[in-house]
This record gives C-alpha cells, structure tokens and sequence, in this order.
C-alpha cells in the first residue's frame, strides 16, 4: 500500500514522462525509470513500469500506425534477440553496477560518434548494412535485458539511419511494443507480479493516457532538426544517469 504524498508525486511524475516519452520524446522513459526506482523496491518498480509502458506503447502504436517501417523491425528482430540472450548470460558474471556504468559509457560513446559524423556531414548511415544492423540490435537487445536501456541505442540507430520523425516513432512504437510482451513471461514467472500494484496502476494508467495527448501536442510543434538534439541531449542524460 502506498499512502506517502512524496512516493504519489514521484510516481505520478514519472507515468506522465512515460506517456509523452511514448508519443514525442523516447529519452524521457529513463528519467520515469529514474523516477520509479527512487521511490519503490527494485521489483515492484519494474513490474510497474512495465505495464504503464506497454500502455504508452499501444497509444504510440495508434497514433503512429500510418509510419511503422516493418522492413526495417524484421531485420532487427533475429539481432535484438541474440543481444536479449547475451544480456542474459552476461548478468550472471557482472554485477549490477559494472553493467550500468559499462552501458553509460557505450551510449556516450554512441553518441559522441553520432555527433562527430553529423559535424562532419556524414548525417545518415544506411540501415541495410549489415555491419550496423548487427552492431546496434545486438546492443539493443543486451541493454535492454540488462538495464532496461535499449530505448536511447535505438533511438540513436534510426537517427543514424536517417529516420525522419514520424518513421522513427512508428517504428520505435512498434519495436518497444514487442519487447515489452516478450518481458511479459519472465517478469511474471520471476514473480514480479503482486495483487497490491493494482490499486496504484488504476490511478497510474490515466496520467499515461494523459502525458501520451501531451506527447501527441508537442510533437507537432517539433521541428525535425530540434526533436533530433533532444534525442542526443535525452540519450546523454540516460548515460550520465547510469554511470553515475
């Protein structure tokens, strides 16, 4: 039972940055992680953030249905798999800390490469190459088991890839859609589930629904140039938040 005003504010806060995350802004979903985790046990914080993401993504996924780029998801399923299973293996060698500072410094240095090559003009890389799709998928996948930090590396991967915005929702929409349901099982078998997080998910659900209109409001108002810097701004903060 949660009865602290400080925890309500902590939670409300962060399914708002849940729901714009999921319809504008996907850096946002780790400051909500940030905020969960704050505030509730590791468990129940992310049993909770799971079905308030899945949530967002189904409101992402229809409000963005028209821009899904499936070609590109297939190809990237059968590498974000091998990542998931990597990411596995690897959590029961390293301890937790290594593996959120090791992931920190990836993704700064992802973005660090990202920005050199759009100050050199190189703004796009093709998603077709194999090399790529290889590298970042498998990334995804292991940092996602392992962190719940895939969103920032494929964030990064479409804006490499040359995605304009609404491709690059769709198809984040969709992609975050399906791993989220692949979590499903395993989150449920290891327990994570309890009947005392229903009360608190009831109240939650709404404030994601409404952080997703939110979402939908200022992404219209984004320009393609300013919606790509804060993605690497957002991506910058999820690093600094795991390395810290």
């Amino acid at each position: 039972m949660i009865d602290s005003p400080t925890i309500w504010s902590a939670l409300v806060l962060g399914a708002l940055l849940v729901g714009i995350a999921k319809t504008a802004l996907p850096g946002l979903a780790t400051l909500a992680v940030a905020l969960f985790a704050s505030v509730l046990p590791a468990r129940e914080s992310t049993a909770m953030l799971l079905v308030l993401l899945l949530v967002g993504d189904l409101v992402a996924i229809r409000a963005y249905r028209r821009d899904a780029d499936f070609a590109t998801l297939r190809r990237l399923i059968p590498t974000v798999v091998a990542g998931l299973v990597l990411g596995a293996l690897f959590l029961a060698w390293v301890d937790n800390v290594t593996m959120r500072r090791t992931i920190g410094v990836i993704l700064l240095a992802l973005t660090a490469l990202t920005w050199w090559g759009r100050r050199r003009g190189l703004t796009t890389l093709t998603s077709e190459g194999v090399a790529t799709r290889i590298g970042y998928g498998t990334l995804g996948g292991f940092t996602t088991m392992t962190a719940n930090a895939g969103g920032p590396v494929m964030m990064l991967y479409f804006l490499a890839a040359g995605f304009e915005m609404g491709r690059l929702m769709g198809t984040q929409a969709w992609f975050f859609f399906l791993v989220n349901v692949a979590k499903l099982p395993f989150s449920a078998g290891l327990g994570l589930f309890h009947v005392g997080m229903v009360v608190p998910l009831l109240a939650l659900v709404p404030v994601v629904l409404v952080g997703t209109w939110l979402g939908r409001i200022i992404f219209r108002r984004l320009a393609q140039e300013w919606f790509e810097r804060l993605i690497l701004v957002l991506t910058v903060v999820s690093a600094l938040y795991l390395v810290r």
